[in-house]
Parts: C-alpha cells; sequence; structure tokens
C-alpha cells in the first residue's frame, strides 16, 4: 500500500481514536476544561506547522477574521464542548456514528443554502444516513421515540453534528480567503481563546491540578496526535489524491470508534447499532456517489 494510503488510515484511526479518549477523559475533567487544553496544545503544534509547510501564519484581516471567528466558534468551541459534555455519558461508538451523518446533514444543507441540485441518489443516501441514526438513538425502536426521547448525551452529540455541519458550510468561504493550515491554525488558536473564559470558570485550574497521567496522557493524543498529525496527513492525502478520494476514508473513523469502544472500554456493539451505522456509511456512501463518479471521468 502507498504511503499516502496508510497516512490517511492512520488519520482515520487516530480520529476514531478521539471518542474513545474522550470517554476516558471525561472522567478527568470539566467538558470545557479538557476542550480548552486539547486545542491550546493543538495550536502550538499548527502555529508550528503551518510555519514550516506555508511559511507561517496568515495576517489576520477584515475580510478573513469574520470567517475565521465563525469557524472558531461552531468548529472549536461549540463542536467540542458538545463532544466532551455528550461523551461523559454517551458510549464512544454510538456517538461516533452519530456525527458520521454529518456529511448528509451537509448535503442537505448545501442544497437549501447554497441551491446545490439534489439527485435521486443523494435525497436517497440523506434519508438513509437519517434512518439509519433513528436505529441508533432509539436502540433498535424508531417509533417509541416520541415516548421516550432523547438522553441528554445524545442531545450534545446531535449539536455536534449541526456545530460541525456549520464549520464546514462556513470553511468552504473561508478557504477562499486563506490557505488550509492557516485558517485550521487560526480557528484553534482563536477558539482556544473562547474557550478559556468558561474553562476558568467552570474549573479548570482545579482540573489542571488534579489530573494525573492518564488525563495528561488523553490530552496528549487529542492535541499532538490527532489534531496535528491526523490533520497534516489527511491534508497530504486531499493534495495527493483529491479531496473525494481521501474523504471516502473518513469511514473508517466510526468503524474505528465502535472496535476501539468494545476494546478498550467494554462497550459491546448491540445489533441495532451495527445495522443503524450500516445504514448511516450507506447513506454518506450514496449521497457522495456521484462527486466519486465525477472526479474519476
Amino acid at each position: 500500500m502507498p504511503r499516502i494510503y496508510l497516512k490517511l488510515v492512520g488519520s482515520a484511526v487516530l480520529w476514531g481514536g478521539t471518542w474513545v479518549a474522550g470517554r476516558i477523559l471525561g472522567r478527568h475533567m470539566e467538558p470545557f476544561s479538557a476542550a480548552f487544553l486539547r486545542f491550546a496544545l493543538a495550536s502550538a503544534f499548527l502555529v508550528f506547522l503551518t510555519a514550516r509547510l506555508e511559511g507561517g501564519l496568515p495576517r489576520l484581516t477584515r475580510a478573513t477574521l469574520p470567517w475565521l471567528l465563525l469557524l472558531a466558534a461552531t468548529g472549536i468551541f461549540a463542536y467540542n464542548a458538545l463532544f466532551f459534555a455528550g461523551l461523559r455519558t454517551a458510549p464512544a461508538g454510538r456517538a461516533a456514528l452519530i456525527v458520521a451523518s454529518i456529511p448528509a446533514v451537509v448535503a442537505l444543507c448545501s442544497g437549501l443554502l447554497f441551491k446545490e441540485r439534489f439527485t435521486a441518489a443523494k435525497a436517497a443516501g440523506i434519508v438513509l444516513s437519517f434512518c439509519g441514526v433513528g436505529l441508533i438513538v432509539s436502540g433498535g425502536s424508531p417509533a417509541t421515540l416520541p415516548a421516550t426521547g432523547l438522553s441528554g448525551g445524545d442531545l450534545c452529540i446531535f449539536g455536534c453534528v449541526a456545530a460541525w455541519a456549520a464549520y464546514t458550510l462556513a470553511g468552504k468561504k473561508a478557504m477562499e480567503r486563506t490557505a488550509p493550515y492557516g485558517a485550521v491554525a487560526w480557528s484553534c488558536i482563536l477558539g482556544a481563546a473562547m474557550l478559556l473564559p468558561p474553562a476558568l470558570y467552570f474549573g479548570l485550574l482545579r482540573d489542571m491540578a488534579a489530573a494525573g497521567p492518564v488525563a495528561w496522557g488523553c490530552l496528549g493524543f487529542f492535541g499532538i496526535l490527532a489534531t496535528g498529525f491526523g490533520f497534516s496527513w489527511y491534508y497530504e492525502g486531499v493534495q495527493a489524491i483529491g479531496p473525494t478520494r481521501a474523504g471516502v476514508f473518513i469511514n473508517l473513523v466510526p468503524l474505528t470508534a465502535v472496535f476501539l469502544g468494545w476494546l478498550v472500554l467494554d462497550e459491546p456493539p448491540a445489533p441495532s447499532l451495527v445495522l443503524g451505522g450500516a445504514l448511516v456509511l450507506a447513506g454518506v456512501w450514496l449521497t457522495n456517489r456521484r462527486a466519486n463518479n465525477t472526479e474519476k471521468r
């Protein structure tokens, strides 16, 4: 297997591991503390990486600052606060499979907001993904959802879906104004700055003082491995084989999360989780099928 494919697999495995690391870290820290420390570490690493690959951070301008602030508010602040809050109660594999529906949500929003054309395959993929999510959160009985409702953890993970969809859509505009690594680095820096006040309010200094090797190990994994190396390997893949073919490897993230959740956290996947996850991934494949075919031609 060529090295670039190994790097893409590696980035997907690292990102799948964040769901397990998030579950573990949630036992040791408040959500805002964990989110701030993750991106404080990630920001330092990405500043170094951006300097090496793009010659340094781009200057903030009136044209770029609003979009970078939007990226920071959605993809860093909101997503990660909800991510760590949700993983305090939601199993890692379940949460990862719900978040795997993001491409379908992005496709739906792109069609509604940017008037992108809906094909039959794309519409079917969106519906299939949503059906899969319904199976996952209902434990295989969607008809009972109106009576039982969603747990607090599930609601937070659905918030992650909304936040990352907004981040993705805003990113389309932001990348027109600044280079990819610079945009990611600035969004991490600005997002960490946004996370600092609530982190201090909810006990950041206390959490740091009480954190042991396990908590700091999880933070190092998040900041350096999953964010630093994960993003750099993924963008290398995008540059080498194109965004559509590289994006296929993202499907390995929830599969890795389910496997590691079972292996490390003793969270065996229920049949409804397996079936719902298969529907979500099949829906994502259908949603992106036309793009795949277009790139091949």
